[in-house]
């Protein structure tokens, strides 16, 4: 004899960070934009983008870190 319940699965809840843009999609969107994004930052002009990313944000990190301890934005 069966004890009584719903026998249909929960489905498991996914976070979205609040997009409201399903799984499936934001995979799909994934895989067009990450090979694209990987060929920029293997070309010359990605790493020069990054190298100047870089040294501002080693610039401008440390007056950003005391800004926040200030309660500056």
């Amino acid at each position: 004899m069966s004890m009584g319940g719903n026998h249909l699965a929960k489905k498991k809840a996914i976070n979205d960070y609040g997009t409201g843009i399903p799984q499936h999609e934001m995979e799909a969107l994934a895989r067009v934009l990450l090979p694209e994004i990987e060929k920029f930052y293997a070309s010359e002009e990605g790493q020069r983008q990054f190298a100047q990313w870089k040294e501002e944000q080693q610039r401008d990190y440390p007056i950003i870190c005391v800004n926040l301890l200030r309660g500056v934005e």
